[in-house]
């Protein structure tokens, strides 16, 4: 076929992706179009801003004396002025998501998308910003033991030897041993039934993958975690200091907002220092309000107690919940835990609670310890994987999926407010094995 101007990507792909990268075009004409639409609209709205403005100042000019006149005209030409106005618009600009180059990148997630049944003109630039992001979140786990799997999957059929250095590099990575086990057994009894091929292989081992962590997902009869509608849900947010539940709470409120639920925070972590205003700053970022007691070691259960008050009396549908990573005083974490837990019992019987374990990805096996530690005394419903970006363990997914048996539901992978995602177990895993 011949291959048309402006096809950069054209022979890095084969035959059989051709269609592929005709759907990734059409998306990315219709995103292209989309950005320039909504450019000329901010322009159109700055003119009219603008022209508002001096009509405005001319009125004042002849309504007002003299020396207020030039007051006002020196404060507008302020250069403080111009700073903070800059600043707004900067700040205001990092949360917009921009289309970049149709490169590799964007082709890339354009398959995911397009693999899941999703329609060119359907996507949105948020969902290929997100895959984009997730996999050069997850570049320092294939550069740490995927990079070597892959190699494995070569252009010979797989061999047992094959499966005993798969099973050494699978471990290596945090998938834990249950995982392992499961993903080994898998494929040796495929290999006695069938010669697998190195694509075939790969493709089988993904789907081991996705089977492991669909597991816990699929038990809990939630596909996508998300608040019911018209009644109290209370999600609960714990793990130890540092592993990012403030700032996951955070972006939970962001995401609750995009999807039009009613929410309110509840800065429950009163141990640590300054975590009541670090909720503060996300809620007023949200524009949420935050239920907080600043008392010195305030009794976190109280906190829960006025903040569920407080959802009854305005109806909201969302609760979220920070609480302590660890306690500066002679109580026991998990105790505190527990007496959150019964407070919400006994006031919110009806309530939907979600008692969520945030885990940060570079604590590999030490992770999933916190998870078995937390189990019991939070009754864990489900985790959220942080760091990402940051950590080359990103193997841990499975082990907690396997040997905790706990539904993934959210995954991070930077510190922008729109950088963690509902869970979702095939782009994970094709994020993981993407061949850079």
């Amino acid at each position: 076929m011949e291959e048309k101007p402006g096809d950069s990507l054209s022979n890095k792909l084969s035959l059989e992706d051709e269609d592929s990268l005709d759907w990734a075009k059409k998306a990315y004409e219709k995103l292209k179009l989309e950005q320039e639409a909504k450019k000329k609209e901010t322009l159109i709205k700055q003119e009219k801003d603008d022209i508002n403005t001096v009509i405005n100042i001319s009125k004042e000019q002849v309504e007002q004396p003299s020396q207020l006149i030039s007051k006002e005209i020196k404060d507008i030409s302020n250069p403080l002025l111009e700073e903070k106005k800059v600043d707004s618009l900067s700040e205001k600009s990092q949360e917009e998501t921009v289309l970049g180059d149709f490169n590799e990148t964007f082709t890339w997630s354009a398959k995911v998308l397009e693999a899941q049944g999703k329609k060119a003109e359907n996507i949105s630039l948020d969902e290929i910003n997100w895959l984009s992001k997730l996999q050069q979140g997850l570049e320092k786990t294939r550069k740490g033991f995927v990079t070597d799997l892959l190699e494995k999957f070569g252009d010979d059929p797989l061999t047992p030897d094959d499966l005993e250095e798969l099973e050494t590099l699978l471990l290596r990575s945090d998938v834990g041993v249950n995982a392992t086990d499961q993903i080994i057994d898998a494929l040796r009894t495929r290999l006695n039934e069938e010669v697998l091929d190195s694509k075939e292989g790969l493709r089988f081992l993904k789907e081991q993958l996705c089977k492991i962590v669909d597991g816990p997902i699929n038990d809990s009869c939630k596909k996508t975690l998300l608040p019911e509608r018209g009644v109290l849900n209370i999600w609960l947010l714990v793990g130890v200091n540092g592993v990012g539940k403030t700032t996951t709470l955070g972006k939970l409120a962001h995401l609750s907002l995009t999807g039009n639920f009613s929410t309110l925070i509840a800065a429950a972590d009163t141990f640590r220092a300054a975590a009541v205003e670090q909720v503060k700053v996300w809620g007023a970022r949200s524009g949420i309000s935050v239920i907080a007691n600043e008392s010195p070691n305030a009794d976190p259960a109280a906190v829960v107690f006025d903040a569920i008050g407080a959802a009854h009396s305005k109806k909201v549908e969302l609760l979220l919940v920070d609480t302590a990573g660890r306690l500066q005083t002679k109580n026991n974490l998990m105790e505190e835990l527990t007496k959150v837990r019964k407070v919400i019992d006994r006031l919110a019987p009806n309530a939907n609670v979600e008692s969520l374990l945030v885990l940060d990805s570079s604590q590999g096996q030490n992770g999933l310890s916190q998870a078995m530690a937390f189990a019991k005394s939070a009754k864990l419903t489900g985790v959220v994987i942080t760091k990402l970006d940051g950590s080359s363990k990103g193997g841990v997914a499975f082990a907690v999926a396997s040997q905790a048996q706990l539904p993934i539901r959210f995954i991070g992978v930077g510190e922008g407010i729109k950088d963690l995602r509902p869970f979702n177990s095939f782009e994970f895993v094709e994020a993981l094995l993407a061949k850079r």
